[in-house]
């Protein structure tokens, strides 16, 4: 589904992953670990599509098809979510019109009807209050006064709404604790599918432990150094990450 394959990214001129190669299947849920510093935020704002991370060398293909040849839009109309590790507030720029807008427009984008109001209004109060966000908040301007932990409900509330076919993860566990750990956990177990893919970064085995993913890859300065089942995640948990950086 997802197939990156010696993937150099710079920012700024300084090259941040070097050489990453990585495949995740239809139908898995991946996981990628890695100390501070490692490029697991630059992997993710790459296939995104930020313009300020420049893809110097390697391959994205996505369901067959040149990621890397697709602007930022089309990425997302093709089915790609990214779940940031820091949500951005926009002021005066309603939570519920801004989302509608944004389905919409991927909607329009692969040749569907758009969403009338009042079916977007029943759809996300249903998945509202799955992610545990009430009415009032859907009014405020998008993320505005939320708190950490609210601004990551808000990016599951997207997640659950677009149904990606593939979403990309970046620490939406930070800052969580536990009942919104096992809410970010239900969010994802209840999309997956034999037609959807998740790559979920995390410094942490709790949210693992719900997830029960696929793979876990050790990414260390900037390339994949170790792969393997569940059980990596409990083994870095214990013993930490320095004997992969050493080896990277």
């Amino acid at each position: 589904m997802l197939k990156i394959d010696n993937l150099h990214v710079a920012v700024d001129g300084r090259e941040i992953l070097r050489g990453l190669t990585l495949e995740v299947p239809a139908g898995e849920v991946h996981a990628l670990m890695g100390p501070n510093g490692s490029g697991k935020s630059t992997l993710s704002f790459a296939l995104a599509g930020r313009t300020s991370y420049e893809v110097t060398r390697g391959t994205v293909v996505f369901e067959g098809e040149n990621l890397l040849a697709l602007d930022p839009n089309e990425r997302a109309a093709k089915g790609l979510f990214l779940s940031f590790q820091h949500p951005m507030e926009i002021p005066g720029v309603a939570t519920m019109n801004f989302i509608r807008t944004a389905l919409n427009a991927q909607r329009k984008a692969r040749g569907q009807a758009e969403m009338s109001a009042a079916d977007f209004l029943k759809l996300m109060r249903e998945k509202a209050k799955i992610v545990g966000l009430a009415d009032a908040q859907m009014k405020r301007p998008f993320n505005v006064g939320f708190s950490g932990g609210e601004k990551k409900r808000m990016e599951m509330l997207q997640m659950a709404i677009f149904e990606p076919r593939f979403a990309v993860m970046d620490e939406t566990d930070s800052g969580l604790d536990i009942d919104a750990l096992k809410m970010v956990a239900d969010v994802v177990n209840a999309l997956r599918s034999p037609e959807r893919g998740f790559l979920v970064i995390t410094h942490y085995q709790r949210l693992l432990e719900h997830l029960k993913p696929d793979r876990v890859h050790v990414l260390a300065k900037g390339r994949i150094v170790k792969s393997g089942g569940p059980d990596l995640a409990r083994e870095l948990e214990k013993s930490g990450y320095e004997r992969y950086t050493e080896a990277a």
